[in-house]
């Protein structure tokens, strides 16, 4: 299973943005921080770091999302996967950060396997590459969201005369996030950790949707202004909900 026996790796979404801008080592020199690679004994200092493990995706169905991503390397342990954009729509391209390095030589035995009717190409990438498309991502997110992701009139439309009960449905969650995150992405409005729940699937792995109970419907209907902001690096989405999508989609997890 993927995440399993890496909490510090579950954080590595969350952290795109931090990592993109300061450009650290993916090895922290700090010890016992890094939970890939650690310091080897003096006597083999000189031995260089293992390769970041990044591979690409080339191919991948318009409507995939992380989750598929994750079952399509089923058995490999997932850190982040990273969608690729141009122009402000998704590119059919993705990076997807593995848990060890070791672990790019069986996700390349995944080249040209089939995601849904489409087969997908996997190559070896690097960290430069990845780091590259994290700052591109977060700078056209940035500069005008809903230039960025174009969507029909009618969906927005949708949006707009949607009836408000004081319940929000968020998508495009990075695996990472936390209930900590999510308060700090509406920190105008007054939440606790027991308004907010992150969906699950049914073999527990988050499914990149929560969903934000908030005082009331005025409030949930001013926090649609936060529509295609980002988190991190990723852009997110929210929809007018109700208590019974919420309680149901809580319960598949189960």
């Amino acid at each position: 299973m993927f995440y399993r026996g890496y909490p510090d790796g579950r954080e590595m979404g969350a952290k795109r943005q931090r990592i993109a801008d300061k450009g650290p080592s993916f090895y922290a020199n700090s010890p016992g921080s890094s939970f890939m690679y650690n310091a080897p004994p003096n006597g083999y200092a000189s031995q260089p770091p293992p390769h970041f493990p990044v591979v690409r995706l080339r191919g991948l169905p318009f409507d995939c999302t992380e989750t598929d991503v994750a079952e399509f390397f089923h058995g490999l342990d997932i850190v982040d996967v990273l969608f690729v954009h141009k122009g402000g729509k998704f590119s059919g391209e993705a990076f997807c950060v593995l848990g060890y390095p070791l672990q790019v030589d069986f996700a390349l035995q995944k080249n040209r396997q089939n995601m849904g009717r489409r087969y997908v190409e996997v190559f070896r990438s690097k960290r430069q590459d990845y780091y590259k498309t994290i700052a591109n991502e977060v700078s056209e997110s940035r500069g005008s969201p809903r230039r960025n992701i174009p969507r029909a009139k009618s969906y927005d439309e949708g949006k707009d005369s949607a009836e408000h009960t004081g319940v929000l449905r968020l998508r495009g969650l990075p695996f990472s996030a936390s209930k900590d995150d999510i308060m700090e992405f509406f920190k105008d409005f007054v939440l606790s950790e027991d308004s907010i729940h992150i969906t699950m699937n049914s073999e527990g792995r988050p499914t990149g949707e929560a969903f934000v109970e908030f005082a009331n419907a005025e409030d949930s209907k001013a926090a649609m202004a936060k529509d295609r902001m980002t988190l991190g690096s990723r852009y997110i989405e929210l929809f007018p909900s109700s208590v019974e999508e919420l309680e149901e989609a809580v319960s598949r997890g189960r």
